[in-house]
């Protein structure tokens, strides 16, 4: 008996000490979800994967500048290229899930993964590693021409361009939006074009300036400053109707070039395993922030249009251009260099 008594009164403590410690965790739980749920905690990053200058990078700083105050914490913008966004959005799907790294990034995302070869980028899956968050704006994509062409409408760019088999015309990239407009405008005018990618809107306009590219196809965002200046000459829009920032810039069908209609929106994505929570708390004050006025004329001065809404339109958004240019991809034989 005693014997049995020595061992069990170990027993006994040892269990009391483990329920002890066990109602003491359970006690600090609630504390311990609380600080991991906190957003933010610490500097939120906004990640462009294009260089600055261009319409997603002005979309993110116009729209970080007021997002920083309403969070209480800094927001600062990363640009980090390559590989048609899939650099920047396989950084941000590997990023800690907690709503302080986000992805803001023009629908060439969704597009590339059809045109470059699988695992470009880092290998990430757009549709699975990241988490919709809102589309905060969108930009008309317009045709146009360095000033040397000596075209100020789309017919006399036509007439130019056959005068001129091979003509370059430059884009943001290869499976960019402005790469697929390049490719339905040959299709539709059968015209002898030769397709210049650069990586991101910014170095396409230098490139224009420069007139390494007599004809740019380009969003809005980031080329209005040169539009207004003389420097670029619009000469097509390139959606169903014309857009409110150009309502002067007829669109590519009236002028008789059916079939160019290609839009672009950017997106904000978080890391997949975001709690839905804080998604929602970084879709509010997004859609807050695009409702300023300040910030709306900030962005239609640049050429950018807003949007917003939930995180389901911005889904929408994604699936239908993965339908569309997947197929777009394989009529027109688009794929990286």
């Amino acid at each position: 008996m005693k014997h049995t008594s020595n061992h069990s009164l170990p027993r006994r403590s040892t269990l009391g000490l483990l329920a002890a410690s066990g109602l003491a965790l359970a006690a600090g739980m609630p504390q311990l979800a609380s600080a991991q749920a906190a957003f933010p905690s610490r500097q939120v990053t906004l990640v462009v994967p294009f260089p600055p200058g261009g319409g997603p990078d002005l979309a993110a700083r116009i729209i970080g500048e007021k997002l920083a105050p309403r969070l209480g914490q800094p927001v600062v913008v990363d640009n980090k290229p390559g590989a048609g966004a899939l650099v920047g959005a396989s950084f941000v799907a590997k990023a800690p899930a907690d709503g302080h790294t986000l992805l803001l990034t023009p629908n060439t995302m969704v597009i590339s993964p059809h045109v470059l070869p699988p695992g470009a980028g880092g290998g990430v899956d757009v549709h699975k590693d990241l988490a919709p968050v809102i589309a905060p704006a969108t930009t008309p994509l317009v045709l146009v021409a360095n000033p040397s062409l000596g075209a100020n409408n789309l017919k006399a760019a036509l007439e130019a361009a056959r005068k001129s088999p091979g003509l370059p015309y430059g884009s943001a990239g290869n499976g960019s939006p402005m790469h697929f407009a390049g490719e339905m405008f040959k299709r539709s005018t059968k015209l002898d074009l030769m397709h210049v990618p650069y990586k991101g809107v910014a170095p396409s306009i230098t490139a224009s300036l420069a007139g390494e590219v007599k004809l740019l196809y380009v969003g809005l965002g980031g080329a209005v400053p040169h539009i207004k200046a003389g420097k670029l000459v619009p000469l097509a829009v390139t959606e169903a109707r014309r857009s409110e920032l150009l309502p002067e810039v007829p669109t590519a069908t009236e002028q008789g070039v059916p079939g160019v209609e290609v839009n672009a929106w950017y997106g904000v994505f978080a890391p997949a395993a975001t709690p839905a929570a804080t998604i929602a708390r970084i879709n509010r004050e997004i859609n807050e922030v695009i409702k300023m006025p300040e910030v709306r004329d900030k962005l239609m001065a640049a050429g950018i249009e807003v949007a917003g809404g939930s995180p389901q339109v911005l889904e929408g958004f994604m699936k239908a251009d993965n339908q569309r240019y997947g197929t777009l991809a394989r009529e027109l034989n688009i794929k990286a260099d």
